[in-house]
């Protein structure tokens, strides 16, 4: 019978700025404005014969990585069926509801993701640190997008 341990990895450096919008329908969104995103992960893996289960160290690198290009950006939602998005005279012309937002291209991300949402980041970063992970011993990971104090969303990966 093998024996799981759970680990915990929440640090104050796992964190993003970003600026964004949630689309709520065709007609209705919310106004642009950021938040101080923190990222955190719960991972179980196979007790090893050394007495740990994962490196720390190595899981909090990736966290990182994960983070650090995200910050200090405009957040578009890429896949949204609302809103449309393209490249005129070298800016990006965000189309939502007949209005258009203007953003600099090399100050925006645009991600694979239909809303910039916690739930929606936290399956973007959680598929990207998995992705990382291959091979690994890990039976199950958590990973939760916070935008402040009591908003966390998570997204879930088992083996």
């Amino acid at each position: 019978m093998s024996r799981l341990t759970t680990l915990y990895i929440d640090k104050e450096a796992h964190k993003f700025s970003a600026a964004h919008f949630t689309i709520f329908s065709a007609t209705e969104r919310e106004r642009l404005h950021g938040h101080n995103y923190s990222v955190s992960a719960r991972i179980v893996a196979e007790m090893g014969d050394n007495g740990f289960s994962a490196d720390y160290n190595v899981y909090k690198q990736r966290i990182a990585a994960l983070c650090e290009p995200l910050d200090e950006y405009m957040l578009l939602a890429g896949e949204s069926p609302h809103q449309t998005i393209e490249v005129v005279g070298g800016e990006l012309w965000v189309t939502f509801d007949g209005r258009t937002l203007k953003f600099l291209p090399d100050e925006t991300k645009i991600l694979p993701v239909v809303n910039v949402t916690v739930e929606a980041l936290a399956h973007l970063l959680l598929d990207e640190l998995i992705g990382l992970s291959q091979g690994e011993a890990i039976v199950e990971v958590e990973l939760g997008v916070s935008s402040g104090a009591g908003q966390t969303g998570s997204a879930i990966w088992r083996a």
